[in-house]
């Protein structure tokens, strides 16, 4: 399971300023929550004063006239407070999903530009919450969270002032309990900022465990692991929940204290107010203000309590984020070469590449494919014939060695043209959930659908695509469930021709097909292979025969290299690996 930092700042300078970098698109509405919260932090102390002048000046002394007229002024000022209020928070959550669409998408294009080594290392599941529930919790900074604070900070000055300057020995009375407040506030978010980061810990976890194992589904039944797994789905759960108790369980505690507290400096506010008011020093229209002060003094303060969490919760948030777009595994495009013509020549020079460290999957490996050859890759599981073909398309980078295209070296290349040029069929077929026409052109409008047609007849695959439920805008399920092994795989074949790559690599891409659709893949991969540089990976050598040239691998290193026959007459791993598949056909 993921490991994570339990702590976190509310506040954080440098985040708050890369934050603020998102805010200058939309810096109008930003501005205009700025002013609505000042106008709802200047006009909080108008209706107490309201209140106590209609108090003082109209019911106590018996006077009707024009008392009307000041309720009617009470009534105008909460409608305009609502007013104001509706329109402070349809402004600061437009804000803040604006911010977090435009770092969503910066994240997705950041993800998808990162080199393949990051997921190797990376749960799919902790990039999901990331790109989710972080960016949700980072919304809440602007919605709930930074400006609000600011709002109720205003508030609490403004009517502190408005306390001072009407009794200030009245007011100090009311802030007796206040130490005790503070007191419980830091207590309260120390214990918070473990509790909230814990529950973003057991999200994240959650997620990652979900994605996995529902991905890996088929795994889990075929095994009959469900009840083990349902195990440790129900202790992540555990504590999942747990986490949210806790963090509830704190706010179980703080709220009915800061009630008491309350209460005990309304107690102090009736108890010396009324004192005053006998001994004719205050009138009671001054103590039932107050009575409305306390109250817009401590929610506030309440209320500060949990923004403070929703701010640091963001905080955190935006750390996991930047954290992901800091990251910098790219492939390095330095090169612009962009050839008006590539003739698909590969050369491997003294290449050495390892994953990690010095693990080296390919050892000083060196061949020379020439335009329009047939390049086939055999050798056991392991042996590196994926990892050549993850090189060539620089999805990894060699340590040593050069490896060029068309005498060029392919780091001269612009990366965008070199993968262009470059296609990949692979043995485990991936379909969006989309239509088939889109799944062969990848929404690429350059693509026409007549040559997307004349690509279906070639690799013979028109026909079983036109029985389909809404031919071409058939919906395919995810991963092409719908669809048998062989379907997808031509259509995986469809969507490199349409593509027109001028280098052709299929791995493995026979491998999971049944002996009746093979012969339709097999035409449809001469069709592929006609005219341009192929490089083929394949446990059945009966698929690779023809091949203008066999290279065997063992442990990353080249053992033979030759066509079929003369591979044959080697007599050694090849011969081994061919009599173990043919020695009962008599195949020669």
């Amino acid at each position: 399971m993921e490991k994570e930092k339990i702590a976190g700042n509310a506040y954080d300078s440098k985040l708050l300023g890369r934050l603020a970098k998102y805010i200058r698109p939309y810096k109008t509405v930003f501005w205009i929550s700025v002013v609505l919260t000042i106008l709802l932090a200047a006009v909080a102390p108008a209706l107490p004063l309201l209140v106590e002048y209609t108090l003082d000046h109209y019911i106590l002394s018996g006077k009707s006239e024009g008392l009307t007229n000041m309720l009617l002024l009470m009534f105008a000022l909460l409608i305009a407070q609502t007013v104001v209020r509706y329109f402070h928070t349809l402004m600061t959550n437009t804000l803040g999903q604006s911010v977090i669409r435009d770092i969503r998408i910066q994240v997705f294009n950041h993800i998808t530009n990162l080199r393949l080594k990051y997921f190797d290392n990376t749960p799919i599941g902790r990039l999901i919450t990331r790109t989710i529930s972080d960016l949700e919790t980072i919304a809440n900074i602007f919605s709930e969270g930074l400006i609000q604070i600011i709002g109720d900070l205003l508030q609490l000055v403004v009517i502190l002032g408005v306390m001072f300057y009407t009794d200030w020995k009245l007011t100090l009375v009311v802030l007796v309990p206040m130490p005790l407040m503070i007191a419980a506030t830091y207590i309260f978010k120390e214990a918070m900022k473990s509790a909230f980061q814990s529950v973003r810990l057991w999200v994240s976890n959650l997620n990652t465990f979900l994605q996995e194992h529902i991905t890996g589904m088929n795994v889990i039944q075929y095994f009959a692991r469900e009840d083990q797994e349902m195990r440790k789905f129900k202790a992540i759960n555990a504590e999942h929940r747990n986490a949210h108790i806790r963090a509830n369980w704190y706010f179980s505690i703080f709220f009915p204290v800061l009630e008491i507290i309350v209460a005990i400096a309304t107690g102090l506010l009736v108890w010396y107010g009324s004192r005053q008011i006998l001994a004719d020093a205050i009138s009671p229209g001054v103590v039932v203000a107050f009575i409305m002060y306390i109250n817009m003094i401590f929610r506030p303060i309440r209320e500060l309590i949990d923004k403070f969490n929703t701010l640091q919760m963001g905080m955190v948030s935006a750390e996991r984020i930047f954290d992901v777009l800091d990251t910098d595994e790219f492939t390095p495009n330095e090169g612009t070469y962009k050839p008006e013509h590539v003739r698909g020549e590969i050369t491997f020079k003294h290449v050495w590449f390892a994953y990690n460290g010095e693990k080296w999957v390919l050892k000083d490996v060196s061949f020379h494919v020439k335009p329009g050859e047939t390049l086939a890759l055999v050798g056991a599981t392991g042996a590196g014939k994926s990892s050549v073909i993850n090189i060539l398309s620089r999805f990894y980078e060699i340590q040593k060695g050069e490896i060029l295209l068309d005498g060029v070296d392919i780091r001269e290349y612009d990366l965008t043209f070199l993968r262009q040029t470059i296609a990949t069929v692979l043995q485990d077929v991936f379909l969006f959930s989309d239509t088939v026409l889109h799944n062969i052109n990848l929404h690429n409008p350059d693509i026409s659908y007549e040559r997307i047609v004349d690509a279906a007849k070639k690799v013979g695959a028109y026909d079983f695509i036109m029985r389909l439920p809404g031919n071409f805008n058939y919906q395919v399920q995810e991963r092409g469930s719908t669809l048998s092994a062989g379907q997808a795989q031509l259509i995986s074949f469809i969507r490199a021709l349409v593509h027109d790559p001028k280098i052709l690599i299929l791995d493995e891409a026979t491998s999971s097909i049944d002996t009746e659709t093979e012969g339709l893949i097999q035409n449809a991969i001469e069709n592929l292979m006609d005219g341009r540089t192929s490089i083929v990976i394949a446990h059945r050598l009966s698929t690779i025969q023809k091949a203008d040239k066999i290279i065997v691998l063992d442990k990353g290193e080249i053992k033979e290299m030759g066509t079929h026959h003369e591979l044959l007459e080697m007599d050694g791993h090849y011969r081994k690996l061919y009599d173990l598949q043919f020695n009962s056909a008599g195949i020669g």
